[in-house]
């Protein structure tokens, strides 16, 4: 293996370098340089996000087991600037309670080894390689959920957490062997040729996904979210909502495109059923919640069933489609749980009874959770409009108009709960409003970021264009 070669990992070899500095300067830091920790995590991942933006020459590794090409080098390096700007929205609560208790450097090590395992995931190019990455992006969020160990909740809730992903990676793992044991290989280029619509194929295609839309949270795969985002950090449910997720998406995508192409009319009608009830159980569980880590769980949920629309469209456009929105709507979330993690910061308030009279204490967070609310809704000209219609339009162009018309009709009871928070922020007058205060820099920058992601990705067309241009690498 020569120097060209190994820089196709350039972006897995960077974050790597950056988990060994980290844990090199735990070992030979004192206490009082604890803290420093945080802005050269934030400058070495600053570094690698900017990097991957660089062109780099495409190929794979290990006699296919890692692949990469253009539109792998984008999504990976949109992950990075998520989890950027998750860190810069978690640095003062990790400066003022979690230094003190000398976790701040396992908790940034936590979150870049997670996606480290998303990397290489999203880079697979056998099923070795996309278990490897499923482990190691799933355990180390299990140790985050329980960071709070002070809290009954956040024990609860990793409990629930390292158990059913537990079931899930063994029921994806036995989806695996079976259809290894119908095509004799795990690599996905080989596998893709010889698949096809046997009995046992379908079966091992139908745990497989069962495995993975845990990690979507995909009806009726969800029942751990909820509570796993209540009981959790603010920002690790925000980890789950935006980056597992997406990650999760954009390989399933991948697969089903590609490896699972021959079984298209079975995995077609799972995809169609799934799409419409996690819809509906996102959207209707999300009227009735209270707390807002609960409510963009729920949030989240719907969001997953919209994301399917464009997997009904195995074309170019079903995969810039999918891209785009993924891109979209890690903005918008991480603006909305940024919203939320900086009031729960201040003040311990995570109730949506909690934001009444906002706008009149704390104008411009009330703003930045608006437009993030709207842009999840699909409001113009913010980028999930954009986003959705997109999505409607890869579904519309493979027949789907009653797929389409169920998922507007859900698009509209959704911005009926998102105008919920906005109602209580700018409307409501509360008896005991949350009083005004000023979040520290790092989290100003990381709510600026998300909003200028939410205005930017939607009114500058080029960047769909780039996406779409780059989206045929895995059509045949």
């Amino acid at each position: 293996m020569n120097l060209e070669s190994l820089l196709l990992m350039r972006q897995e070899i960077g974050l790597i370098t950056i988990i060994v500095l980290l844990i090199i300067f735990e070992i030979f830091s004192n206490k009082k340089q604890k803290a420093t920790i945080i802005p050269f995590a934030l400058i070495l991942l600053a570094i690698n996000t900017i990097l991957g933006f660089l062109p780099l020459a495409t190929g794979d590794l290990f006699g296919g087991m890692f692949r990469t090409n253009d539109l792998l080098y984008f999504f990976k390096t949109t992950l990075s600037l998520g989890v950027l700007i998750l860190l810069l929205q978690s640095a003062d609560w990790l400066k003022e309670k979690v230094v003190s208790e000398n976790k701040a450097s396992e908790f940034i090590i936590l979150i870049l080894s997670s996606l480290l395992g998303a990397y290489f995931m999203i880079s697979a190019g056998d099923f070795l390689m996309f278990y490897i990455g499923l482990e190691l992006t799933t355990l180390p969020v299990a140790a985050l959920v329980a960071y709070e160990t002070l809290k009954r909740k956040s024990a609860e809730g990793a409990v629930k957490y390292i158990l059913s992903s537990a079931l899930a990676s063994g029921t994806a793992l036995f989806g695996i062997s079976l259809l290894y044991a119908t095509t004799g290989t795990i690599y996905f280029d080989a596998m893709s040729e010889l698949l096809t619509s046997s009995n046992l194929a379908i079966l091992g295609f139908v745990f497989f996904f069962s495995g993975l839309a845990f990690k979507i949270s995909l009806v009726p795969f969800h029942f751990w979210t909820a509570d796993v985002y209540e009981g959790a950090p603010i920002n690790v449910a925000s980890y789950l909502s935006v980056i597992s997720k997406g990650a999760a998406v954009v390989v399933l995508m991948i697969l089903l495109f590609t490896v699972f192409k021959p079984l298209m009319p079975a995995w077609n009608k799972i995809i169609y059923i799934v799409t419409i009830a996690t819809m509906f159980t996102g959207n209707l569980f999300a009227l009735r919640q209270q707390n807002m880590k609960r409510f963009l769980a729920y949030s989240s949920i719907a969001q997953a069933g919209f994301i399917l629309l464009g997997l009904l469209s195995v074309d170019q456009l079903g995969v810039a489609t999918v891209i785009y929105f993924v891109a979209i709507y890690i903005f918008s979330n991480l603006g909305a749980f940024g919203v939320v993690q900086a009031i729960s910061s201040a003040t311990n308030k995570e109730n949506m009874d909690d934001y009444e009279g906002l706008y009149r204490t704390n104008p411009k967070l009330s703003l930045v959770m608006m437009l993030a609310l709207f842009s999840l809704a699909g409001i113009p000209p913010l980028a999930g409009f954009f986003g959705k219609f997109f999505l409607y339009a890869a579904a519309a162009s493979k027949g789907y108009y009653v797929m389409v018309f169920i998922a507007v009709v859900n698009a509209t009871v959704s911005l009926y709960y998102y105008l919920l928070v906005v109602r209580a922020m700018f409307l409501r007058k509360g008896e005991n409003p949350i009083p005004y205060f000023k979040s520290g820099n790092y989290m100003r920058l990381g709510l600026l970021i998300a909003v200028i992601g939410i205005l930017v990705i939607g009114l500058y067309s080029p960047i769909y264009e780039y996406i779409y241009s780059i989206s045929n690498v895995f059509l045949n």
